[in-house]
C-alpha cells in the first residue's frame, strides 16, 4: 500500500465515524451521539461507561454529571474538565483524585477547597451552597 492510498482510505474511515452517530450497548441515550455503554444519560457526546450524565462529551466512566468534558472516573460534578478520579467537583479543571472542590484548577489530592484554599468541611458546605444558588448551578 503506498502513502496515498493509505491516506484515501484514511479519509474514508474518517468519513464514516462521521456520518454514524450510533450510540452502542447503551440504553436510554438520548440525544447522545458516538456513546458506547451509556445508561441513562442525555446530550452527550463520545462517552464511554457513563451513566445518569447530561451534556458530557469526551469522557469515560462518570457518574451523575453535567456538563462535564474530557474528563474520568468522576462522580456527582459539575462544568469540569479534564479531571480524573474525583467526586463533588463543580467549575473545576485540572484536578486528580479530589473530592468536595469548586472553582478549583490543577490541584491534586484536596478535599473541600475553594478557588485553590483550604476550608473546613462546615464552611465550604456554607459557602458553597451560596455560591450554587448565586450563579444558579444545577445540583448533579
Amino acid at each position: 500500500m503506498d502513502v496515498r492510498e493509505f491516506n484515501k482510505r484514511l479519509e474514508s474511515l474518517h468519513a464514516r465515524f462521521k456520518s454514524d452517530a450510533a450510540n452502542l450497548n447503551s440504553h436510554h441515550a438520548d440525544n447522545c451521539t458516538r456513546c458506547v455503554n451509556c445508561v441513562f444519560c442525555d446530550s452527550c457526546d463520545r462517552c464511554y461507561r457513563c451513566s445518569y450524565c447530561t451534556k458530557c462529551e469526551h469522557s469515560t466512566n462518570l457518574t451523575h454529571c453535567i456538563s462535564c468534558s474530557s474528563s474520568h472516573h468522576l462522580a456527582n460534578s459539575v462544568q469540569c474538565s479534564s479531571c480524573t478520579s474525583s467526586a463533588y467537583l463543580y467549575l473545576s479543571s485540572d484536578l486528580t483524585e479530589c473530592n468536595y472542590c469548586f472553582g478549583c484548577v490543577g490541584i491534586s489530592r484536596k478535599d473541600f477547597y475553594i478557588l485553590n484554599e483550604k476550608y473546613s468541611r462546615s464552611d465550604y458546605f456554607k459557602i458553597v451552597k451560596q455560591l450554587v444558588k448565586t450563579l444558579r448551578l444545577p445540583s448533579p
